[in-house]
Order: C-alpha cells, then structure tokens, then sequence
C-alpha cells in the first residue's frame, strides 16, 4: 500500500517530469491541494535529493525557477509508478467485478419483471 504522501510525491514528480518550469501555484492548483502543502511537499523532495532548484530567467519572470528531477529522483518515479499502477489495476479489477455483479442484478431484476414495467 502507499501513503497519502507518497502519492502527493508521485503527482508531483510526475508533473514536474513533463513540466519542470511549473511554479507553486500551479502545482498547487493541478493537485488541487493548499501553496503550504506544495511548499512542504518541495522542501521534502529537495531534502530526499529527489529534485534539484534551478534558476532561470526570461523576459516574463525575472526569477523564477526550475524543478529538476535528479536521477534519483527519476528512480523514485518510476518505482512509485510501478507501485502506482500495481494499485490502480487492483482497484480497476475491483470495480469491474462490481460491475459485474451489478448488471447480473440488473438482468435478474428484469427477468423476474417479466415486461411488467
């Protein structure tokens, strides 16, 4: 099983991935959870020496900064993807069992109905 923060991590990881130039508040309101919760969850990857800050300046922002993932970083994300998806499959067996079940209901229903409808 994984943690609440192991998945924050993971959705962070896997953004700053594809996007290393988001800021705070973008990651904040992609994952829908508080700046504070964002700032912590950046010190506490930058602390695990899972990401690294760059600086970058352009003629929009003349100081911001960059997310880098560091190669353990990248080892982090792929081993937090395999667990992500090994859970997600679980979960998607599940509900298509539900499913199952509930159409079988369904189906009962409307044979004992009988067009009584």
């Amino acid at each position: 099983m994984t943690t609440h923060q192991e998945e924050t991590d993971y959705r962070v990881l896997r953004l700053l991935a594809d996007n290393p130039r988001m800021n705070q508040r973008e990651l904040a309101g992609e994952l829908g959870v508080s700046l504070g919760k964002i700032n912590y969850c950046l010190r506490a990857l930058l602390d695990k020496g899972l990401i690294k800050i760059q600086n970058f300046r352009n003629s929009e922002n003349k100081r911001g900064y960059a997310y880098l993932l560091t190669p353990m970083g990248v080892a982090c994300k792929a081993d937090l993807t395999a667990r992500f998806l090994k859970l997600k499959m679980a979960e998607y067996e599940r509900l298509r069992s539900e499913i199952d079940a509930l159409r079988s209901e369904v189906d009962q229903f409307d044979q004992t109905m009988g067009g009584q409808g």
